[in-house]
């Protein structure tokens, strides 16, 4: 890791300390005595008035780190009192930075103080500004003379920077005195909510997303298409969308809330299995075998169609949702569970040899599909993402090297382990069901994950169960999410949920950012968790 771990003055750097103390505290000058402490003896002196008595000067102990959530990556510790709010205090802009108004008038909310946009700053303010040429999402934060500076390379890196200031002030009351430098491991840290097989309300979606800033993640996926339910209006297949959904108003303004909080939104439209709620509307789609019974969830690939509709919804969402990526799934084609699928869905095995030759399966038929609606995706300026049991290999059709896998099972039918994926090349985003995924319910051997096993055991590097990848694939691990899964939606309320995944995400969000072993045990991380809310 780049930067070096947090400052700590041991005992056998006292001496230093002491000169350290006495420089900050304001005698710089060589020789000159501490004013804050008693005259020195004067040999031979016969009169008490021969030299005045020095005012007193207050001295402060070396400064500790910010306590947050997650935990600074560097705190050069100083002597000096520190942050704390005035009634004259203000938030204001460097001039030139005026693009980080939101994130001023944001703060100057939060903690209750007067924004007064691009000024100079005086005794008291926060000082806000674009400056440096550190990584993405970095930010510098400098609390000295009375004031903090916060400045980073973009518009993301100072937000993380007041982050960090209302977590300080909400744990200890102030910012304590030195220099934090501080910057994200992972470029992807989110939260994936699935709304299709529990309906959510935008208000408590549009509350996730301001827990989500104050812990610094930055990706919000919603899953939200499934056999359950089809949760978001269309304007292009009005026919396929559930009684209760979000309207695109109501979408734009998360949408809206997201973007002023640097956390970028995408869909998912899971195909060709989970599609349950589209063939509800269309029957004719349906994959069914050769006695005629349908399989769940599961759309006949080998009709066009098939494809026609799915295009047709993935053109409408990814302009409706303006970020970088969005989910076309791939997971869990039940054509491919059973012992024969050729035998069972010969449509299915036609259209295979159909299209790639002789010798193609219907694995083959699966991996064109994806690769197909990845490249609608990409038509769209978006990066695909895809579970990672949509990816087969030894076929003769070859998944896109473009698709994002997120990995999240090594147990179902196609799923191989991590390292295969990783040595193939490709990128990977960490959705560990053993320590990421909240099940609804608990169903099928899954077990609520706890904060305490995230914080203690996991990093985006145990991709499955509980063992690391070689540290040479680490730069193909872009990040992770903390997933909700509405398996048996009503076994918890909205506000159950919320509660439910606090700690977990809150452990989760600590190891994207900084997964080396935490300073803080779980619990002194528990009790701060509970004073920061």
């Amino acid at each position: 890791m780049w930067l070096s771990r947090r400052i700590r003055l041991t005992g056998a750097t006292t001496a230093t300390a002491v000169v350290f103390s006495l420089t900050l505290a304001g005698c710089s000058d060589e020789g000159a005595p501490d004013p804050g402490s008693a005259p020195p003896d004067r040999v031979g002196t016969t009169s008490e008035a021969a030299a005045p008595s020095p005012s007193p000067t207050r001295t402060y102990p070396l400064s500790e780190e910010p306590a947050t959530i997650p935990s600074v990556r560097s705190h050069q510790a100083a002597r000096g009192p520190g942050w704390s709010r005035t009634d004259s205090g203000g938030v204001v802009v460097a001039k030139g930075s005026e693009a980080l108004s939101d994130e001023g008038r944001l703060l100057a909310q939060e903690l209750k103080l007067t924004y007064r946009g691009a000024v100079a700053a005086r005794a008291g303010d926060v000082e806000l500004a674009l400056a440096g040429d550190g990584a993405a999402e970095s930010y510098t934060l400098t609390t000295s003379g009375g004031r903090v500076r916060i400045t980073g390379p973009d518009e993301a890196g100072v937000f993380y920077g007041t982050r960090t200031l209302k977590q300080a002030v909400r744990s200890g009351g102030s910012m304590p005195e030195g220099v934090v430098r501080d910057r994200p491991d992972r470029p992807q840290r989110g939260l994936n909510l699935d709304i299709a097989r529990k309906h959510f309300t935008a208000g408590w979606i549009e509350d996730r997303l301001r827990e989500m800033a104050d812990l610094k993640l930055n990706q919000l996926g919603l899953h939200f298409s499934d056999d359950q339910a089809f949760r978001i209006e269309s304007d292009s297949h009005p026919e396929v969308v559930s009684e209760q959904h979000l309207t695109k108003d109501e979408v734009r303004r998360i949408l809206a809330l997201a973007d002023r909080l640097h956390i970028t939104v995408f869909g998912e439209i899971d195909s060709p299995g989970h599609l349950g709620a589209v063939l509800r509307a269309h029957p004719q789609l349906q994959l069914r075998n050769t006695q005629g019974v349908p399989r769940r969830g599961a759309i006949d690939i080998s009709q066009p169609d098939a494809a026609r509709i799915i295009d047709d919804l993935l053109r409408e969402y990814t302009a409706l949702f303006p970020g970088a990526w969005f989910h076309v799934g791939a997971d869990e084609y039940q054509a491919l569970t059973v012992s024969n699928p050729a035998a069972s869905y010969p449509q299915l095995a036609r259209a295979a040899t159909q299209k790639y030759g002789a010798g193609a399966t219907i694995e083959d038929l699966a991996e064109g599909w994806l690769n197909d609606r990845a490249a609608v995706v990409r038509e769209a300026g978006k990066t695909p993402k895809a579970w990672n049991d949509g990816f087969f290999s030894g076929g003769k059709v070859t998944p896109d090297k473009s698709i994002e896998v997120d990995y999240w099972t090594g147990k179902e039918i196609g799923a191989r382990q991590p390292v295969e994926y990783l040595a193939e090349g490709r990128r990977v985003v960490n959705l560990n069901d053993e320590f990421l995924y909240y099940v609804l319910g608990e169903p099928n051997q899954f077990t609520y994950p706890t904060g305490r096993r995230i914080y203690e055991q996991w990093t985006p590097m145990v991709l499955r169960g509980t063992q690391a990848v070689p540290e040479k694939y680490s730069a193909q691990i872009l990040g992770g999410r903390f997933a909700v899964w509405c398996d048996l939606a009503n076994s918890q309320t909205q506000d159950q949920v919320a509660a439910g995944i606090r700690r977990p995400l809150q452990a989760t969000a600590q190891k994207l950012w900084d997964p080396r072993q935490p300073e803080r045990d779980w619990q002194s991380f528990d009790q701060l968790a509970r004073k920061l809310g």
